[in-house]
């Protein structure tokens, strides 16, 4: 089984992009499943269920939908196998769009959107930063010249990726993206072993365990505070 793992931020397009490469995968031959990695809530499942996609769906609730992801991958990478699909696509939202978790030797894509304004390539961290491709949807809405600008800006932060414009309504797009996802040579039977490509964020402190309550006398743990007297950027 080929694994392929796509993030980006909430509302991009990712499962419209995945669902419409699915189909042009099918028509190969290529049995595809999917999971869907969120937070609080989540009705992709219904979409790639009415699309004839087998999926399963993970809700993280308090926890970061990304450690989330990395502590029940292994889990779906067996389900996958043991119903012999021959690409599973794992999909989850770069909430804080800093990790989103990539995995060394799996390839990676990461979906953004032109609406999201032009210096938005500059606020993602590894998600982009790190990603084999990296798929740009809504460019009908905007101009040829906020597309070329939008790019531009995609390839000074990941000038190695390969960057594609996809219409999730459409579709216009999504036969050039299958064609790079399924690779016979790139089998997966278990994540035992791999590893990230790049750290999750660190934070071990008393509101990851539940307090409210605002103040340093409540605050424990992984904290960073700000230089506040010696921060000179207002001047």
């Amino acid at each position: 089984m080929n694994l392929i793992t796509i993030s980006g931020p909430p509302s991009s397009g990712k499962t419209a992009v995945i669902i419409k490469t699915a189909e042009t995968l099918r028509k190969r031959g290529i049995r595809v499943g999917a999971v869907k990695f969120d937070c609080l809530h989540t009705d992709d499942d219904i979409a790639y269920e009415k699309a004839g996609i087998p999926v399963k769906k993970g809700l993280s609730g308090s926890l970061c939908p990304d450690h989330y992801f990395v502590s029940n991958i292994e889990a779906v990478v067996d389900w996958g196998v043991a119903e012999k699909f021959d690409l599973l696509v794992s999909e989850s939202a770069g909430l804080c769009n800093r990790c989103s978790p990539y995995i060394k030797e799996i390839k990676a894509i990461c979906v953004i959107d032109n609406l999201s304004g032009i210096n938005t390539p500059k606020k993602i961290g590894p998600m982009l930063r790190m990603a084999d491709i990296v798929v740009i949807t809504k460019g009908d809405i905007v101009s040829q010249a906020e597309r070329e600008v939008f790019a531009a800006g995609v390839h000074a932060v990941n000038p190695t990726a390969i960057v594609m414009h996809i219409n999730g309504l459409t579709g216009q797009g999504a036969f050039e993206l299958s064609t790079l996802l399924y690779d016979e040579k790139k089998q997966v039977d278990t994540l035992k072993g791999k590893k990230l490509r790049f750290s999750m964020p660190s934070a071990l402190c008393s509101y990851c365990l539940g307090e409210t309550r605002i103040g340093e006398s409540y605050q424990m743990g992984n904290v960073r505070k700000m230089n506040i007297k010696n921060d000179t950027s207002h001047e």
